[in-house]
């Protein structure tokens, strides 16, 4: 049995990895910046890589880590984040004595100029070079609920009647499944003789991205026919994305990058190995969306992408955010005595006209938004009802989660959180997140946004001002 931190648990390969190796018998420890959903038995450690004061702690005991960290999302300057994070994370990994470090890149092609491979190339190195036993692992795209190239993938063939794609649709890639990887992964922990190496991990089919879409489209039953605009460049696809999948806009600029290369790899030393069977595409799909089914059920009235998109595939993965916040000098506990008389007469504390009209937009078209009142007028219990909302998350006197029950094209959930200040104020936020279904779930989106931003600022400023009211500290206008 190995203590194995998996640095980026709260990730997508991350979070099937942690019960991929809790299953094999190791001790497991996640390591991420926020708290994170895990199965019973797996010990959280607070680790951020660009804040090296955090990383002792998180390895104190460890033998093996799995580094899984990336940061695409963070806009141009991603690659600048990862390398700094790899080195911060080497040099408290060798102070601590880790015995292996197994690194996850990406496959490369044999001339590269996408930002996102080089940088997965170069942390790479850095990781061998930086005196820690290090094994690196280089995948190809993954065949899974949450990866992000697939989800791309995913969204375009559920919501497009046809797709106009720029020639990179044409590169082609050797996909491999996820349980194909988490494999390979959790073999390396004890294999002799491979520190120092870098192996590619790899499906056993090379397939154009535009084939994977139509094996896609055939497999749930569509015609979706794909016309190539060889003038349509990476920077105007990854902008074009934006407005057809999910996939957060600096996510798909990155990997749409990697994507414009033919990547075929050797993964003959690793399968020497780890043998294992390797699934086709049609394979990893089929277990993919099984897979999905079967996490959606049972995550079904929890806050995550696949219990929200449970029995609607055509909605996203990844949420759109809109937020306010306000500051208080009332504390928590004032401010979450105001937010119990949420909803039913008292309505949502500013602009209840502006709800009101949403509300009969939605009865027009056969939805749930009149109904009013609460399941419990006392407290906020999950599972009931506020109107037509549905209560999936409470942290008493710190946090309360609604489900949007409206008809749109999406799913959303609305979050209120009273956090306290350094400075002894309480931060008042109010935050919408939004999973699109397709074209028609993101310009909803963008048309709902003005009023989003708003009518939340002002909610939080209500609530603040009623939090000091009751506490007796005088209203200043």
């Amino acid at each position: 049995m190995r203590t194995c931190l998996v640095m980026g648990a709260a990730g997508y390969i991350g979070s099937h990895l942690v019960p991929y190796l809790q299953e094999a018998g190791h001790r497991v420890i996640a390591g991420a910046r926020h708290p994170c959903r895990l199965p019973a038995g797996v010990e959280f450690r607070l680790a951020d890589v660009l804040k090296p004061d955090s990383l002792p702690a998180a390895l104190a005991g460890v033998d093996t880590v799995f580094y899984l960290v990336h940061a695409m999302g963070a806009g141009a300057h991603f690659h600048r984040l990862e390398q700094q994070g790899v080195k911060n994370f080497a040099a408290a990994a060798r102070a601590a004595g880790v015995r292996r470090i197994i690194y996850l890149g990406a496959i490369q092609p044999k001339q590269c100029n996408s930002r996102h491979l080089n940088s997965r190339r170069h942390c790479g190195e850095l990781f061998r070079a930086s005196g820690v036993p290090t094994v690196e692992l280089r995948s190809g795209i993954i065949i899974g609920p949450g990866s992000a190239a697939f989800e791309v993938m995913r969204d375009l063939v559920f919501n497009l009647p046809m797709m106009v794609t720029p020639k990179w649709v044409r590169s082609r890639t050797p996909p491999i499944a996820l349980s194909n990887l988490l494999h390979y992964l959790g073999g390396l922990v004890d294999l002799d003789g491979v520190d120092g190496q870098v192996f590619n991990a790899v499906g056993p089919e090379l397939l154009s991205y535009q084939q994977q879409l139509q094996k896609f489209a055939a497999h749930i039953g569509k015609r979706c026919p794909i016309i190539p605009i060889p003038f349509l460049s990476p920077r105007l696809s990854a902008w074009w994305l934006q407005f057809a999948t999910s996939v957060p806009q600096p996510i798909a600029k990155a990997l749409v990058g990697g994507l414009k290369h033919d990547i075929p790899a050797d993964d003959g030393p690793l399968r020497a190995l780890l043998p294992q069977h390797l699934l086709g595409f049609d394979e990893a799909l089929t277990e993919s969306l099984a897979l999905e089914q079967r996490l959606g059920a049972e995550q079904q009235g929890e806050e995550t992408p696949l219990g929200l998109r449970w029995r609607h595939p055509e909605y996203g993965f990844y949420d759109r955010v809109a937020s306010g916040s306000a500051l208080s000098l009332a504390p928590p506990e004032a401010l979450w005595q105001v937010l119990q008389g949420l909803g039913g007469d008292q309505r949502y504390f500013y602009m209840n006209s502006l709800w009101a009209i949403r509300e009969w937009m939605d009865a027009a078209v056969g939805g749930p938004a009149l109904t009013r009142g609460r399941t419990n007028p006392d407290r906020f219990v999950k599972g009931d009802m506020l109107d037509s909302w549905q209560i999936i998350g409470v942290e008493e006197g710190r946090r309360l989660a609604l489900l949007f029950n409206m008809r749109a094209p999406g799913v959303g959930r609305l979050e209120f959180i009273m956090a306290p200040e350094p400075s002894g104020l309480t931060r008042v936020t109010i935050r919408a997140h939004w999973h699109p279904q397709g074209a028609w779930g993101l310009a909803y989106w963008l048309a709902m946004l003005p009023f989003h931003l708003f009518i939340f600022q002002g909610m939080t400023e209500a609530l603040a001002r009623q939090g000091e009211a009751l506490v007796g500290i005088p209203v200043m206008d």
